[in-house]
């Protein structure tokens, strides 16, 4: 029988021990890893990302972290093509591709892929802000509302950027948004779907001293040259980042920063269980990754799937 490669997509909260698991499937199946975290993408973002440390790093191959400055989105198209062509790249090697991650929307643009829309029209968008501005955003809403209702139906009247893309496609495209929906899925992999989902008070406490090693390990310094180097980039605007410039810009004492982090880093992990579990056919492991036993039993469903 000609089975196409397996893939493993690892998912899970912020804290749930992915990175401790990745290892050691790919220890166990000449496995590499292939990062699926919308800020582990760019440069210099490291204490806040929490990406896999040096050492980590050299006990297996790893994709798809540090490819972009801060400076340069890094869309999940983007994402997709890059981790599509890594997880061919790794097949090939006869080796497991491991894609671990927590953002959902990276990992849904990889696994279903994304609707191909027409391109940027920046004079065109800039026209659609500056009467935003003007009458408010109520007034793009009714724009779309009268050239894609149901795509208007699903996007909230004050969600500026959305309605701005929507009316975007539809006038670029010379159709409805709604009727250009049309996705492209990843073939030529077979995926098995492993889940993480610990105990929440126990997630909630290693959140809480990961957030605080992050700021003693020098977050707001590292914040501050990314300030520097970068300007105040969209990408500063993901946890962690956001509180540490509140307290370069006076607006909040290092010690209320930690608090707000942890508080967002709890927040989000309850944002990612939610996501992750609209996911498919996933294999929930109720413990962190780094449990022996959770691994163990990681390894047999993965095994499993090779017989």
């Amino acid at each position: 029988m000609n089975l196409d490669p397996l893939a493993v997509l690892l998912l899970g909260p912020t804290g749930s021990g992915k990175t401790a698991l990745s290892l050691r499937l790919a220890e166990s199946f000449h496995g590499e890893i292939v990062s699926c975290d919308s800020v582990a993408v760019y440069r210099g973002m490291d204490l806040g990302s929490a990406k896999p440390t040096p050492t980590e790093r050299q006990q297996a191959p790893h994709h798809l972290i540090d490819v972009a400055n801060p400076d340069e989105p890094y869309t999940a198209g983007a994402y997709s093509r890059a981790a599509r062509a890594t997880l061919r790249e790794i097949a090939s090697r006869s080796h497991l591709p491991i894609v671990t991650g927590g953002t959902g929307l990276y990992l849904r643009a990889l696994t279903e892929g994304l609707f191909a829309g027409p391109a940027r029209h920046e004079d065109l968008r800039d026209r659609l802000r500056t009467s935003a501005e003007k009458h408010g955003p109520a007034w793009l809403h009714r724009i779309l509302t009268r050239l894609d209702p149901p795509t208007a139906a699903r996007i909230h009247a004050n969600d500026t950027p959305k309605l701005i893309r929507a009316i975007e496609v539809s006038l670029a495209g010379k159709k409805p948004m709604s009727e250009q929906l049309a996705r492209d899925p990843l073939t030529g992999f077979r995926l098995l779907r492993i889940g993480l989902n610990p105990p929440r008070p126990t997630l909630y406490d290693r959140l809480n001293r990961r957030c605080a090693e992050m700021f003693a390990s020098g977050l707001v310094e590292e914040t501050r040259t990314l300030l520097t180097r970068y300007g105040r980039v969209k990408a500063l605007d993901s946890l962690g980042y956001r509180q540490a410039l509140a307290v370069l810009d006076g607006n909040l004492t290092e010690s209320q920063a930690l608090t707000a982090a942890q508080q967002g880093h709890r927040n989000y992990a309850k944002r990612q269980l939610t996501w992750f579990r609209r996911e498919p056919g996933v294999h929930w492991l109720p413990s962190f990754g780094d449990d022996p036993a959770t691994a163990d039993e990681a390894i047999a469903l993965v095994r499993n799937q090779m017989q």
